[in-house]
């Protein structure tokens, strides 16, 4: 009798989605940030589908080294970081965009199942059906929801324990204090596990403003997008080419700041309010803050971490953080 060969079934992501961006809570959030005295957009509104892939765009540039230098780190320490934060176990990619990041960990992490989660749903869905394609058996389940006031998982992500992995130094989109409070609910959402987290560190001015202000103008497309993923939110009438992306490190708050400059002087309505700029008024649309090593292992402790280990690259430009 001739041996049949086995064949491995592709799986299906599995789905699950907590947020709905056409809900009263993203309009009312959107209508109060626009309405405080110096006005705010949170930068979640970043990504939607286009917003993503503008992310994408970014990512490539000479001038963001990030994405780049975290990757290099991860490839270069593999062993010592899968040796730190084990293997075998449901990774949680946070901020899961292409998925790409958490993929190339997948070799030495070995998951037994992968938890992709992201705000932007349908490019999500898009990323993970691509990476299931590249892993046929392995059990993957994304999860669309706004994380950075909940991290509360459904239970298709498995109750054991978690690695959860927050790579992109995104982690500066929160005040040190947001930023521990985040800490401390991803302790509570590993289950016992771990947290796998890039940071970005402090360095020249110069080099930063760069990363945020680009040749090509990509940082720039990516910030005005906002506006229009606002106006489909809120129904507002934010016309893109009266606003200028505008973008600076601020040394003694040891943060990046990016905001839209308003051109000329607007009024901006929408269903139930209306906001009136003076030309050169500003929406703050993101902080992207940045640590050394050693304030940022202290925020780890103070979150309630006890054990963190970090690894960085040669130039001390970024690092990646395990604790539990």
């Amino acid at each position: 009798m001739t041996e049949v060969p086995s064949v491995t079934t592709l799986k299906t992501p599995r789905f699950v989605q907590l947020h709905d961006a056409h809900s009263a809570d993203p309009r009312a959030e959107l209508s109060a940030g626009l309405l405080t005295a110096a006005a705010a957009i949170a930068p979640k509104y970043f990504y939607d589908a286009l917003g993503s892939r503008l992310f994408d765009a970014i990512t490539e540039l000479p001038e963001y080294y990030p994405t780049r230098t975290e990757a290099h780190i991860l490839r270069s320490h593999a062993a010592e970081i899968a040796a730190t934060v084990g293997s075998g176990r449901t990774l949680v990619d946070l901020g899961a965009g292409n998925c790409e990041k958490a993929g190339r960990l997948f070799s030495t992490l070995r998951p037994s199942r992968y938890v992709a989660v992201d705000i932007s749903v349908e490019f999500l869905r898009q990323a993970l059906a691509c990476l299931q394609r590249e892993h046929a058996a392995m059990d993957m389940v994304g999860v669309g929801v706004d994380f950075s006031q909940s991290l509360q998982l459904p239970s298709e992500a498995g109750d054991g324990p978690r690695t959860l992995f927050y790579p992109g130094s995104s982690i500066g989109n929160f005040t040190p204090q947001e930023a521990q409070a985040f800490l401390q609910r991803a302790q509570a959402a590993s289950l016992g596990g771990n947290l796998l987290i890039g940071v970005d560190l402090v360095k020249a001015k110069a080099v930063l403003d760069a990363a945020y202000d680009d040749a090509l103008g990509v940082t720039a497309a990516f910030n005005l997008n906002t506006l229009a993923h606002v106006n489909r939110l809120l129904g507002s009438d934010f016309a893109l080419r009266q606003w200028r992306h505008v973008a600076f490190f601020d040394e003694a708050a040891s943060r990046i700041e990016m905001h839209l400059e308003a051109r000329q002087a607007l009024t901006v309505r929408w269903p139930g309010g209306e906001r009136a700029f003076k030309a050169g008024e500003r929406i703050h649309t993101e902080n992207s803050c940045k640590y050394t090593v050693e304030n940022f292992d202290a925020l780890l402790r103070r979150a309630g971490y006890a054990h963190t280990r970090c690894w960085t690259d040669q130039q001390g430009w970024f690092a990646v953080f395990a604790a539990s």
